[in-house]
Parts: structure tokens; sequence; C-alpha cells
């Protein structure tokens, strides 16, 4: 078949070529963005008298039919086509005749590729921070559930002092606020519309870009012609957002693989995000949590691709451009069902508060509460934290926890302890006197949640 491109040459390419070349069978993603941005040019042209504004209207009343047609599925792509542009083009010319070969006044495919996939990305962005709004409404709703069950906090993968889970839940919540941040800052870059600028220098005709941005929802427009087809800054940029959604959620992946293990058994997964084993009866896999944090080396891997691609491409548009389309994809569709897998398998977890009290006393995270202890009646801290490591490595050499020890063995190591010690000590005490903002009382876990909820009604 000969292409719309024929004239310079005779527009035959080897069935090879072709295959290599063409790349509607992924960007057919894109038609909706691609006939709606079509429809909008058609305007455009009918409204500076580029073309009659009959002939903008059938165009537009050609494009509206192709799009119901491939939505109801009474269309389909025809995948010998070069790209979603050519399809749509074609299949417009074949219905209009020669108004439809008028479309392509004053826009080049550069223009438009360029076009499609700030549309696209645009809604993919909506799609993401929708999903990571429900994640973070998610962990919102476990936190008010725990935010009294005290478990270990953990430094060096070590027991380090006591903390509630609602204040661990927080955590990621305060993580994936940063991730809404940084989309909604990645959209604003995305949504400036490059139609208009053709294949590099603009065009002679008088065109209206800023109606046409205007009519697709942008905020504005490219202002260099040559960066307008050539920029994929906002690709990268995506694509970074969302490895930094990813690596949190492969860092809590990681947590939860460790919790529902039976070295831990802090929370038990619902059946329905887990699997079993093929072998072994008794197995219960969080392969969920698994594949997220799997699958973070391949979103990983999308953003790398993209950066070496471009880092060696000159002004203005080359066809290695049209490698940014299927790793973008890819990280798009991968974090949503990533995040989309998450919010379920958060919503239906369980805590087992008595394991973390358990796992919290027989790690003495009490003991710089110990040392404050002493601090409090008047020791130097150095002293205090000395004192505090001996009846820890007795407690230990005796099978004990802080706050099984006598009162009479404390005085053995100080004459400032009294009776008043085990209530200082307890985890209760040491998790709800940390009432500094941002800490892991109770109180403090409540405002948490009112600032993360606040955040989210904006």
């Amino acid at each position: 078949m000969a292409k719309m491109w024929a004239g310079r040459t005779d527009g035959i390419t080897d069935k090879m070529a072709d295959d290599f070349n063409s790349s509607i069978h992924f960007d057919s993603k894109m038609f909706r963005q691609d006939i709606k941005g079509s429809m909008a040019h058609a305007a455009m042209l009918g409204f500076k008298g580029i073309i009659s504004q009959s002939e903008a209207d059938t165009l537009i009343g050609g494009l509206e039919g192709i799009l119901e047609d491939l939505e109801n599925g009474s269309l389909q792509f025809d995948m010998t086509a070069e790209d979603i542009h050519m399809f749509v083009e074609q299949e417009l010319t074949l219905r209009l005749g020669d108004v439809g070969k008028k479309l392509h006044t004053a826009r080049s495919r550069n223009d438009q590729v360029a076009l499609d996939i700030r549309m696209y990305l645009r809604d993919e962005i909506d799609e993401i921070v929708s999903l990571t709004r429900r994640l973070i409404d998610a962990l919102v709703c476990r936190a008010e559930e725990y935010k009294s069950v005290i478990m270990p906090g953990y430094t060096h993968l070590q027991r380090a002092q006591p903390i509630t889970f609602g204040h661990h839940l927080m955590a990621y919540c305060m993580m994936l606020l940063r991730d809404l941040s940084r989309l909604s800052d990645c959209r604003k870059r995305i949504n400036l519309s490059p139609i208009g600028c053709c294949a590099l220098a603009g065009t002679t005709y008088d065109t209206d870009r800023y109606f046409e941005a205007e009519k697709l929802g942008f905020d504005g427009i490219c202002m260099n012609s040559l960066d307008g087809v050539s920029d994929r800054d906002f690709a990268v940029e995506l694509m970074a957002a969302i490895s930094v959604i990813m690596m949190h959620l492969s860092r809590f992946s990681e947590e939860i693989i460790l919790w529902s293990s039976w070295e831990f058994k802090f929370i038990e997964l619902s059946d329905s995000f887990t699997t079993g084993s093929s072998i072994m009866p008794q197995k219960k896999n969080p392969d969920m949590a698994e594949l997220v944090r799997g699958k973070t080396g391949r979103v990983f891997g999308d953003l790398f691709g993209l950066l070496t691609v471009l880092k060696g491409i000159p002004l203005a548009y080359n066809k290695d451009m049209q490698e940014d389309k299927e790793g973008v994809f890819d990280a798009c569709d991968t974090v949503k069902s990533c995040l989309e897998i998450f919010v379920g398998m958060i919503e239906t977890l369980k805590a087992i508060p008595e394991n973390m009290k358990k796992a919290a006393q027989g790690g003495f995270i009490n003991a710089t509460d110990l040392a404050d202890y002493l601090v409090k009646k008047g020791l130097p801290f150095r002293s205090a934290y000395k004192i505090s490591g001996q009846i820890v490595s007795y407690c230990i050499s005796e099978g004990e926890v802080l706050e099984s020890v006598t009162l009479e063995k404390y005085k053995e190591f100080s004459p400032l302890f009294e009776e008043d010690v085990f209530d200082e000590i307890s985890l209760e005490t040491c998790v709800n006197k940390r009432i500094s903002v941002g800490g892991t009382s109770v109180s403090s876990v409540e405002a948490q949640i009112e600032y993360v909820k606040a955040e989210l009604s904006k």
C-alpha cells in the first residue's frame, strides 16, 4: 500500500521495514486523544477561514463518527497503518473524500504526536492521582483503627523505640501526599499545547494556537516550535514521579512481606490477596506484595530506557522518539495496577496487636525511657545510659524484660529508682508521652490523620 507521505519517494516500503517502523500496535491507545485533537484542529481551521466553516463541520462530524465506531467496536484498527494518526486520517478520507485530506492543513505529524501524548498522559495522571488518593484513604482508615496499637519501631531493622501501628501507616500517607504533589507539578508542565509547531518551524498559515489549546483544555502553548515537537521532558518527569510512587509501594511491600511472615506475624493478609503453594499446604504467600516489589524494577527500567533514548537526539524530531510511548505507557499501566491492588490489600489487612505488643516488650525498646527516667532524677545522661545498658544486659541473661524486674533489683543498679519507674517504662506511657508534632502518641497520630484529610479535601 502506498503511504500518504508518498511523493519524494514512491511510498512503498519493504514489509519487514513496515513492521519495524509501525507504531499502531501501541499508539492506538491514544485514539481518543488523536481524534479529539483533530476535531479541535478542524475547528481552528474553520474559525480562521483557512478552510470553510462547512468543511470544518464536515471534518468534525466525520471524526465524531470514527470515534463512536471505534468505541462501540464497529470499526477495528487497521494494523497495516503506520500509526494511529495515519489510520484516522485514512479512514476520514475514505469516508469524506477530498474534504478529509484537508484536515492535515497547518500541522505535522510531529506536533500531532506531541499533542496526543500530552493529552494521553494528562488523562493518565488524573487516573493515577485518583488511585493514589484511594490508597491514602484506605491507609487513613486503618491508621484510625490501629492508632493505639503498640508495635516496635525499627532502625537498621533492629527494634528501636515503641510506636503505634497507626503512626507507622501514617508515614506512608505522608509519602503518598508528596507523590500527589509531584504528579500535580508534572501535570502543569504536560498541560501546554504543542499543536501548531508543525514539523519544527511553525507554519505560514494564519493559525490560532491559543484557540486550539483552549478547546483542548491546555493552560497555554509551547513557546518555541523546535522545542514543542522535540520535548519529552514531561514524559521523563512523569516516569520519575511514577518511579518514586513505585519505590514507596515497594518499601511498603517489603514490610508487609516481613510482617506477614511467621517470624513477625504482625498482620494477616486477606486470602483474596495471597496465594498458596503447589506442594506445601500450610503456605500463605504474599504474592501481590512481592509482585509490586518486582514490578518496581520494571518501572525504573522504563525511566532509564527513555532517558537513554533522549540523551543523544539533536533537534528537532527524530524517529527515535517513537520509543517514548511503550515505556511511559507501561509505567502508567503498571503503577495503576499496583495502586489498585494495594488499595484492596490495605482495606482487608488485619493487624495482630498481641504479637506487635509482645515484640515491643521483648526488644527492650523502652530502654531510652528508662535512661530518661534517671536523667529526670538528676543523673547525667551518659551515666543514665550506662546503667540502663547494664539493666538490659541483666534482663537478657536472666530472661526478663524491663517491666518484670523488681524494684529491689532496680535499686541495686541505682538508688534513684522508685515505684514510679514502672509507669515511666510502660509501653503505653512511652508512646503517649511523645506528644511532639508528628510523633507517635495517639493524640499526635490523630492530628496527622486530620492533616491528611484536610490535604485531600483541597
